[in-house]
């Protein structure tokens, strides 16, 4: 009888190179697990089949780095932001533009389509989070309450609740019906990178830099757990469908995790480096990483991996594997979430804002489409996945096959590993990172060629870089140390223009911010306006914009030059700021100026109206007229 060939748990399935310059972001879709979507910062948005070397197509439009993308469940749509603060969706099977979205002042650093209805969440360095309905191409709602960058989004299965991460150190669980903030878990004591609904119960998982995953309860809002010891700042998680366990991507390793109590079951190396996103399919975790222009995949066999309190099924063995452990008999019962019928129903009713934003009229839809293309690279890939077969409705792409696993590499190793050892207790403490059933089959990648070495990275330190290795050869003796200051001065060379920019920016506002702590907010926009660049003016206006109170008719006579010039910008963030202080000083004086500009000549000045309207010593509003009518 032939020996079985012993497969390997876990191995890299690729590595291609996905942009023209730095990868930015990525996303594997999660229904299928095969379709990977990747921003950079040429602008791009390029969508690959997992395993194929090939781009499938090619997303342009965004006028500044992309910083965030995201899949709709069915991978029919995909929403991309940038670091300007503009949001993009595209139609995947028409291969067009379908919708553009302003309105963040900030970076978007995390999106997430709603599961039912037509819209999208959006978390910004703004700190604000919008509800957009793509349909009407409006914001719905904003809710407010991070004071930091959001850095995750995520929509409960019912479509009812929003929950979301931020650098401030908590979560934060949002009604979308009643348009307010249900609860805040504040337990985490560093910045929370993603947050993670249960795919069944009222449960929420969260990760954070702290090294730590939480668990919250989300009928009585309180932790359940608290998980400790990961190797690094937790980035991705992602629970198994059925619900049983929780998948953590850490450095270089994955690792399976219980909550009731908290315990580990399994360890498994994967020479992943950091990665970035996690899907299952098959039973198969696929796993992707990026580092700079280089995305890579990898797989783990989980039907090898112990995913509960029992002993994980024998490879060896053709018996079939014993059924899943109940839950933990503490384990409370919780609710379930209640989904939308297969015949489909009525979008969950948001509550919507008073300043919800009109759709833009159609030219502007013309001007998208005209300046966003969706580049077919590979016709053959785009049209076996998007196209739809049948005119009635879309037909799921076939089931996929699972990726074959490549033989061990030491066949005697690989048996001796596979041997079945008695149960251990499963009640360990988390931080002791014990598996708590049969050592699992761990194997790691093979080492990769010498062209493609990967070099694995612990929290900031890199290991086995040297600064002289990436400097040009300098005359120091051979025995010699490099010190900091002569790195540092290689390391500037060709950069000394940005720096320079850099530097007197710095200083520029470090003057008009010298005036603003004087409270006189006139005199600190005229020595703004005085330096003569516009990028101060820009972030002077960004705080002013934050509170409108601040908005004065003195104000404007010398804010109203500086925003022509910023909407006449070739830079969209400026073009944005200028609209905001536009639309901001309409909203407010707005009745004033129609009063102004439809009144007939009157003789003299109205005193009593002057003093109602004017401190003492301000110039009255027949000159801001002026100044605006300008």
């Amino acid at each position: 009888m032939a020996t079985p060939v012993v497969t390997k748990t876990a191995w890299k399935l690729q590595e291609i190179v996905a942009h023209a310059s730095n990868v930015s972001s990525l996303v594997l879709g999660k229904a299928s697990g095969r379709l990977l979507a990747t921003g950079g910062d040429d602008c791009r948005v390029n969508l690959w089949s997992i395993n194929k070397p090939n781009c499938i197509m090619s997303l342009t439009g965004h006028t500044s780095p992309v910083e965030s993308v995201r899949l709709n469940t069915p991978e029919e749509l995909i929403v991309a932001g940038s670091q300007s603060g503009s949001i993009r969706v595209w139609d995947l099977e028409a291969a067009k533009i379908l919708r553009t979205l302003m309105g963040h002042k900030a970076n978007i650093c995390s999106l997430d389509f709603h599961p039912y209805g037509e819209f999208v969440a959006s978390g910004s360095q703004d700190t604000n989070i919008k509800l957009w309905d793509i349909r009407r191409k409006g914001c719905v709602f904003r809710y407010r309450g991070h004071s930091q960058a959001v850095r995750c989004l995520r929509f409960s299965p019912d479509g009812k609740w929003l929950a979301s991460a931020a650098d401030d150190h908590t979560v934060k669980l949002w009604d979308l019906t009643a348009g307010k903030m249900m609860s805040e878990f504040p337990g985490h004591t560093g910045p929370v990178n993603v947050v993670e609904f249960h795919p069944n119960e009222y449960l929420l998982a969260s990760g954070s830099s702290d090294r730590t995953i939480r668990f919250w309860d989300l009928e009585k809002f309180q932790v359940v757990s608290c998980i400790e010891g990961e190797p690094g700042p937790v980035r991705s998680v992602l629970f198994n469908p059925d619900g049983c366990c929780l998948y953590s991507g850490c450095q270089d390793s994955l690792r399976v995790y219980g909550w009731e109590p908290e315990r580990c079951f399994d360890v498994v190396l994967v020479n992943w480096g950091k990665v970035a996103d996690l899907a299952i399919c098959n039973d198969q975790l696929i796993g992707v990483a990026f580092s700079q222009s280089s995305v890579s995949s990898y797989v783990v066999d989980l039907t090898r991996v112990t995913r509960t309190g029992t002993v994980a099924p024998d490879p060896m063995q053709d018996s079939q594997p014993p059924a899943q452990q109940p839950p933990h008999p503490s384990a409370p019962l919780r609710r379930i979430y209640e989904r939308p019928g297969a015949t489909g129903s009525e979008p969950q009713r948001v509550k919507q804002n008073s300043e919800s934003e009109r759709r833009s009229p159609s030219s502007e839809d013309d001007r998208d489409e005209r300046e966003s293309r969706a580049e077919i690279q590979n016709a053959e890939d785009y049209n076996e996945i998007f196209q739809p077969k049948n005119s009635i409705s879309r037909t799921p792409p076939r089931r996929s096959e699972p990726f074959p696993a490549p033989p061990e590499d030491d066949v005697a190793t690989a048996k001796e590993a596979a041997k079945p050892s008695p149960a251990m207790d499963v009640q360990f403490p988390v931080p002791k990172l014990e598996v708590l059933s049969r050592p699992p089959v761990v194997t790691s990648t093979p080492a990769p060629k010498a062209e493609s070495a990967i070099i694995p990275a612990t929290r900031n330190e890199p290991i086995g870089l040297k600064a002289s290795d990436f400097l040009p050869a300098v005359k120091i003796p051979q025995q010699a140390e490099l010190v900091d200051e002569d790195a540092m001065s290689q390391i500037r060379k060709g950069h000394d223009t940005m720096c320079v920019v850099l530097t007197s920016r710095h200083k520029n506002l470090d003057t008009v911010r010298a005036v603003w702590t004087t409270g006189d907010i006139k005199t600190s926009v005229d020595s703004a306006v005085a330096i003569n660049d516009l990028s101060v003016v820009v972030d002077l206006l960004n705080i002013v914009n934050q509170k409108a109170s601040l908005w004065k008719l003195d104000l404007c006579t010398t804010v109203l030059p500086q925003i022509e010039k910023l909407l006449q910008s070739k830079y969209e963030s400026y073009v944005q700021t200028g609209c905001t202080s536009l639309k901001l000083i309409l909203q407010r004086f707005l009745p004033l100026i129609t009063d102004m500009l439809v009144a007939p000549p009157t003789v003299g000045v109205d005193i009593s109206r002057e003093e109602s309207l004017w401190p003492q010593g301000s110039p009255g509003p027949h000159i801001a007229c002026l100044a605006l009518q300008r």
